[in-house]
């Protein structure tokens, strides 16, 4: 597909509506879900509305935000992405974006018309303070990327009140591999939690990370039908970028990339009441990359503005200026107008693979 044949706007627009749609689908047997959610397809298409507007005078809003709101965690999984970058750390954080802070980024995000905002980290639920502003943001839906060993009765309450808050645990398939990539009693952990979720008719997730190792497992009719018989009804499917030095032979290849998707359309007809999506997925057929504002962009916890988490590159702060102007950077700017999101590419994320042009556009030498 050419990038000149391909219209991001509708894509995008038909995305987060298929998106709105699914959740409506899935979530139509509990009362407080599927209240919250026809809410929410209205302000959704209050959102999309305004992004057009905005389109329309040349100015490019995308309907995702990706948002890591703590330097900190208590684990230290292998090949993880974000110790990898140092924008996660054992040290006390500093100079890191205060609930304030994010609260006004959320409300600037909100008058703009961005529609979903996943919260990130190092472990996100160590900030309980953002957590409370997020909720109180409700034309806007939170997806919580957590490792879920802190999820306690303070925060099932929230997730019960607040239906805009959605806890996407992270697991790796079953107990053996998720404990060994994880930690040791973290899989039971997470199972008590979506017992608890189940029990309680509350939406959440599962974050999994497919690797070659774990590829077959993951996309198994057994692995998802535990998750489906414990009422998850999001799977998000997040391809391995190698990162960390020496684990190249874990990450995907084209075969498992095809085998991925075919696996996808099976679980998608099998399971009609889960929704199931693949980041990056096969950027060839979605019109290239739509990280640096193209469909999304990532705030770190220090609020900069990068591209998105594996391309951890800033010219600019959202503490010194706005959400608005942020999209606007040189550097994103220089993405969009060049050929690197929209080129052709091996692995599943263009911006890791060409990390110097992304140098070049910031003046850096490699």
């Amino acid at each position: 597909m050419s990038s000149n044949d391909f219209d991001l706007q509708k894509y995008l627009a038909n995305g987060v509506e298929n998106i709105v749609k699914e959740a409506l689908r899935v979530s139509f047997k509990d009362p407080k879900e599927s209240l919250f959610m026809a809410k929410f397809a209205a302000s959704s298409r209050k959102a999309t509305k305004r992004r057009n507007e905005l389109n329309a005078a040349g100015e490019h809003v995308p309907p995702f935000l990706i948002a890591s709101i703590t330097s900190s965690c208590n684990m230290h999984c292998a090949g993880c992405y974000s110790r990898h970058t140092h924008a996660t750390v054992d040290s006390e954080p500093m100079k890191q974006l205060t609930g304030e802070e994010w609260d006004s980024i959320f409300k600037q995000a909100d008058e703009l018309g961005v529609s979903f905002i996943l919260l990130a980290g190092g472990e996100p639920m160590l900030r309980r303070d953002v957590i409370e502003k997020a909720a109180s943001n409700d034309h806007i839906i939170f997806p919580i990327f957590t490792n879920g060993t802190y999820m306690d009765e303070e925060y099932f309450k929230m997730f019960d009140k607040h239906r805009n808050l959605i806890p996407v645990m992270s697991i790796e398939g079953k107990k053996d591999i998720t404990d060994a990539r994880r930690g040791e009693g973290v899989y039971d952990k997470l199972i008590i939690n979506m017992d608890r979720l189940c029990a309680d008719g509350i939406l959440y997730g599962a974050s999994v990370t497919a690797t070659k190792k774990n590829v077959e497992e993951i996309a198994s009719d057994g692995f998802i039908d535990e998750l489906s018989k414990r009422n998850c009804r999001l799977v998000i499917f997040v391809e391995y970028v190698p990162m960390t030095q020496g684990t190249d032979d874990i990450a995907f290849e084209d075969d498992d990339r095809d085998y991925l998707k075919d696996q996808i359309a099976k679980l998608r007809s099998d399971h009609p009441e889960m929704m199931f999506v693949s980041f990056p997925g096969d950027e060839k057929t979605s019109g290239g990359c739509i990280a640096a504002g193209r469909g999304f962009f990532h705030i770190n916890s220090h609020g900069e503005a990068e591209p998105c988490p594996f391309s951890p590159y800033s010219d600019i702060n959202v503490k010194e200026t706005s959400l608005r102007e942020a999209l606007r950077s040189k550097l994103f700017t220089a993405l969009r107008e060049s050929d690197v999101l929209t080129d052709d590419h091996v692995g599943g994320c263009v911006l890791h693979e060409k990390e110097d042009r992304v140098r070049e556009f910031l003046g850096l030498h490699s």
